[in-house]
């Protein structure tokens, strides 16, 4: 009872401002329609047969085929894989970075997160040049003829590339925050750096050690480009036998079906991400932030630690080099020539593909940004009945693969009132819903920051909640805000999973033509298209920095994901 006095109490003060009252109402109309509805439409369809009617015979058929239970097995084991060799990388990244005088650590910094702001199967399109039939490593320094990098390693070996990254974000964080005194006091009292890493280094780390393996395994299970491209039909994987159950086989059922199945592991293990983890969270810092020591680690392991982070940014520069020198060569793997003619044709017949990424992208991110922001002031800042609610929901997204959401779309969106399939619209609501949850946390994490009573004052003087949302508030969050802004953006630009369900002939993407230009075989002209695609990524968070002026914009934007 108490419970509904104080919903109540809350309702009626939420309607003494009619103008705030209609806002959450909007926001919470838009994440039932935007956010719900799509996942439910996902879930009522995987009860479906073909003909329309109720039955069990998705799920019979997935426990049933052998090649389906594989598809999950190989993303389980793909995920886990993926989680564990990219938390190891991450955590030496970031431990040589916090704990190391190592040269140049911005710059390694930049090159560690940019595989992050380039599109999710870059690093399959790199592993093909390399590694592949005609690959420069394979063919033309080793001769080998019959090694194919399809499957398993393939996948994993790509996926580590494109996750691991993130792990380092996570770590570095966690590493940042632990006040290196306590390293400082074990080795005073006797104990050696090997004993202080292991009892006390390591143990505080161990949450974040976690949060971050939950992070890239959700990331894996979601990836839909890197195993469409390196699975191959003998490595079944669930993420793109959906996809090819509707594309392929035109079974929607079942192809919905998969999706709910993939989406199990996904919320489950957000959930013990989000909801466990962040109650075991050790802080060691209470007042300013104190320099890392470097007594830690001896000159030898530094050596050691170093040239691994040396021999990862190699790797990442590899792979990109091979990128840009692929779209300048005749033929990769016949004739290395240079040419422009896989530029001129990106930028001739492709124009048309840029511009419509470029529109949907700078429709979607302004929206994404102010919405997420809203969000966040509506949580921190107002008291109504169902605000967890709507925190919940506008962040759960973040952990739905893009699969389950294209799916979800398709099915929701088809048919009046709301008939969007084939327009620009179902693409800008698809980008702006799948990435507040960014901002939404960003803006709560800086609100939680500033005084209310600065926004009290401004009431107290007659604004209205908008008022002054609008005049206090959303200035004093501008950097949260552009950090927002910056991931939409780079988001936008490079998501695929969810997007290749909503493009049609009318409104086409980048990341799905980089795919199809891969699928043809013209790898010359899916590197040249990703070149422009990463320049244009690389020139928008330049320009938001600039126009931020030394706030939380730019790279930082991209390190604001690692708090989810």
């Amino acid at each position: 009872m108490s419970y509904v006095r104080r919903a109540k109490r809350e309702l009626r003060l939420l309607w003494r401002d009619p103008l705030l009252a209609l806002l959450v109402g909007g926001v919470a109309l838009s994440l039932i329609l935007f956010v719900l509805y799509p996942l439910i439409s996902v879930l009522i369809k995987s009860f479906q047969s073909q003909e329309g009617l109720y039955s069990l015979q998705n799920y019979h058929r997935f426990f049933t085929f052998r090649y389906l239970r594989n598809a999950l097995k190989n993303s389980l084991l793909v995920g886990t894989a993926t989680g564990c060799v990219g938390v190891f990388i991450g955590y030496i990244a970031a431990f040589t970075v916090t704990r190391t005088t190592i040269p140049a650590k911005k710059f390694l910094h930049v090159l560690f997160i940019l595989p992050i702001i380039s599109p999710p199967f870059t690093s399959s399109l790199a592993i093909l040049m390399l590694f592949g039939a005609n690959g420069l490593i394979t063919k033309g320094v080793l001769g080998l003829k019959n090694f194919s990098i399809y499957g398993f390693k393939g996948v994993l070996l790509s996926q580590i590339f494109t996750f691991a990254p993130v792990a380092y974000l996570t770590l570095r964080g966690v590493l940042e925050s632990l006040n290196p005194t306590l390293e400082d006091a074990a080795m005073n009292v006797g104990a050696s750096r090997m004993q202080t890493f292991w009892k006390v280094t390591l143990p505080l780390s161990l949450p974040g050690i976690a949060s971050a393996f939950l992070v890239v395994f959700i990331e894996s299970l979601a990836d839909f480009g890197n195993p469409l491209v390196l699975a191959g039909s003998r490595f079944p994987m669930l993420s793109t036998q959906a996809y090819l159950e509707i594309t392929g086989s035109f079974n929607l059922p079942l192809g919905a079906a998969l999706a709910v199945v993939l989406l199990l592991p996904s919320i489950t293990a957000f959930a013990i991400q989000r909801y466990y983890l962040e109650k075991r969270q050790y802080t060691t810092i209470t007042g300013k932030p104190v320099a890392s020591s470097s007594k830690l680690v001896s000159r030898g392991a530094r050596k050691v630690l170093q040239s691994f982070v040396v021999a990862f940014a190699l790797f990442v520069l590899l792979f990109y080099g091979t990128i840009f020198v692929g779209a300048m060569i005749n033929v990769w793997g016949y004739d290395f020539s240079l040419t422009a003619k896989h530029f001129l044709y990106a930028l001739s017949v492709g124009f048309e593909t840029i511009k419509d990424t470029l529109i949907v992208a700078l429709l979607s991110t302004p929206i994404s940004g102010l919405l997420g922001m809203l969000i966040a002031f509506l949580v921190v800042r107002q008291r109504f009945p169902g605000k967890g609610t709507i925190e919940f929901v506008s962040i759960l997204n973040f952990a739905v693969p893009g699969t389950v959401v294209g799916i979800g779309y398709i099915l929701a969106f088809n048919k009046p009132p709301l008939l969007l399939i084939g327009t620009l619209a179902i693409l800008v609501l698809n980008f702006i819903f799948r990435y507040i949850p960014v901002g939404i946390q960003s803006g709560i994490a800086v609100l939680r920051q500033i005084d209310p009573a600065i926004e009290e004052a401004a009431q107290n003087l007659g604004a209205d909640g908008v008022t002054t949302f609008r005049k206090i508030t959303l200035p004093l969050i501008a950097p949260a805000f552009f950090s927002a802004l910056v991931f939409a953006f780079v988001r936008a630009m490079t998501a695929i999973s969810s997007a290749i369900f909503l493009v049609s002939a009318r409104w086409n993407l980048l990341t799905v033509q980089i795919l199809n230009e891969v699928g043809s075989g013209r790898l010359g002209v899916a590197a040249a298209f990703s070149v422009i695609l990463v320049v244009i990524v690389l020139c928008a968070i330049v320009i938001i920095s600039r126009l931020v002026s030394g706030r939380a914009g730019g790279m930082k934007a991209i390190e604001i994901s690692k708090e989810l």
